[in-house]
């Protein structure tokens, strides 16, 4: 069967929407994110013998008009009936679904299926926008998409496609879930679609070397931060993973196949939960010798202890990126982080002595947030003195333990189209007692320019540049985006 992916346009007048951030936005570093759920679906259908296309819309800055015409082109390699599968986000939902409802009125035969973790956690809610989208794809999506493209080519019956809310008749049926794909090592490598469909040009990882190409070896987080969208409501808790010769496979085939490719990010939400697995895929890439061609950046839990750090140094990684969150310790209780205050400094220093860098994330807003404890994040942000740091507002999505407190205590903006700016930047809809919305941004921005405008820094950042001229080409491409929100 014909498959449509789309990334739809969304504020492509102000740039280039990056809908699967964890927080989705046009974003103050000019970051742009691959579709890699849609990416991997693709790939899966592909493997499993569809049509498949994917138009990303973002990522080549085309509007409605242009992105219809796009898809005008693509049509015409079908002879039947075509199943479309947008992309979403929370900020994007309402122009997501109109998008989707002009697809009907062009292609009345075909098949809405709306995907991503807004649906996931309100499929019911978000059908009942508009009669015109079909079906939305609870949780991850791959064998969803595979499913429902078999039963549209086989009979059209839609009962037993699993992990299906899905437009019957008059009513809304939800399907039985669909199990989660526990042998990752069935998908084609990201890379691979990358090469043959998109360009790796259009994309881009502030914290990357540029350009990169991004990758899942895991899916599902064993950690329970109530904050966290992936996890809660797209791919659970149960951490499945990659076999290490699989993922070292995908490095063999970036290095081969791109080159001018230079640095693989790798997306887990906790790319370090399993240290075996880890220590072997560093093993591997040493042995192949990938560590000489290839950089890496992952995230990384501030559990990982100095002897992991190393051998991850000296099999390419360049960079980790830890979830530091916040100075105040009862606040990592509420939003049940499960780390320590104490452990951060530790982690740092070990990175250091390891001779990774570390990009930190800070946020404020969380339960029990008062300006004290945001004066106590910028403190602690300070004395650990990464090489980056990002501060952010808690931005709670529908799904989320977050997003329950906040619903619950009436602290959170319903219309989700405030969750962005008009221009597509991130917008603050969370409103405290004690502590507003607008006073959150401006400690966010405060932070963020007492953090990099220091001279310290300045001079670090420099001699970074110095040893490293690929790093000093990436941190001046992300700072040309950053310096208006500098010096606002």
């Amino acid at each position: 069967m014909q498959i449509i992916f789309i990334n739809p346009p969304f504020k492509t007048e102000y740039g280039r929407f990056s809908r699967e951030s964890r927080s989705p936005a046009i974003t103050k570093s000019g970051a742009i994110y691959y579709p890699l759920w849609l990416i991997y679906a693709a790939a899966y259908a592909e493997k499993k013998g569809h049509h498949v296309t994917l138009i990303d819309s973002p990522a080549k800055s085309l509007n409605v008009e242009q992105t219809l015409e796009k898809t005008a082109e693509a049509a015409k390699e079908g002879d039947g009936r075509i199943l479309f599968v947008l992309d979403t986000s929370t900020p994007s939902i309402y122009a997501d679904i109109e998008f989707g409802a002009k697809l009907k009125e062009q292609y009345p035969d075909s098949f809405i299926l709306l995907v991503g973790t807004h649906p996931s956690a309100l499929p019911e809610e978000t059908l009942g926008i508009s009669d015109r989208i079909d079906g939305v794809a609870r949780k991850e999506f791959d064998l969803i998409v595979e499913e429902l493209a078999s039963a549209l080519e086989r009979s059209g019956n839609l009962k037993n496609v699993r992990g299906l809310t899905w437009r019957n008749g008059n009513e809304i049926t939800a399907n039985p879930d669909m199990p989660y794909l526990e042998n990752l090592d069935e998908l084609p490598f990201a890379a691979e679609f990358i090469k043959k469909h998109l360009c790796e040009k259009d994309y881009f990882f502030a914290a990357a070397t540029y350009p990169s190409i991004q990758i899942f070896t895991g899916r599902g987080c064993p950690f329970q931060c109530s904050f966290c969208v992936y996890p809660q409501v797209m791919h659970g808790h149960h951490f499945r993973k990659r076999s290490a010769e699989n993922v070292v496979g995908e490095f063999q085939y970036i290095a081969d196949n791109f080159p001018d490719v230079h640095e693989v990010v790798i997306e887990d939400d906790t790319f370090t939960a399993d240290r075996k697995r880890v220590l072997e895929i560093c093993r591997l890439l040493v042995q192949k010798k990938l560590d000489k061609r290839l950089r890496w950046l992952c995230n990384a839990r501030v559990n990982l202890d100095y002897e992991t750090m190393k051998s991850m140094r000296e099999a390419g990684c360049r960079l980790i990126i830890p979830g530091i969150e916040t100075g105040s310790q009862t606040i990592l209780n509420n939003i049940q982080k499960g780390t320590k205050v104490e452990q951060f400094l530790p982690y740092v220093k070990n990175a250091q002595k390891a001779g990774l860098l570390v990009h930190a994330c800070f946020m404020v807003g969380n339960m029990g947030e008062t300006k004290e404890t945001m004066q106590e994040t910028l403190e602690l942000a300070l004395k650990l003195n990464t090489d980056t740091a990002q501060f952010f507002p808690l931005i709670p999505y529908p799904g989320t333990k977050a997003y329950s407190w906040a619903e619950k205590n009436h602290y959170v903006v319903k219309n989700y189209a405030d969750y962005c700016k008009e221009d597509g930047t991130h917008n603050t809809v969370l409103n405290l007692p004690g502590l507003s919305a607008e006073e959150m941004v401006c400690f966010c921005d405060s932070a963020r320019r007492k953090y990099y405008l220091r001279p310290r820094y300045i001079l670090h950042r420099l001699w970074v540049g110095l040893r490293d001229p690929a790093d000093l080409k990436r941190s001046l491409k992300a700072f040309s985006k950053l310096k208006k929100y500098l010096f606002k």
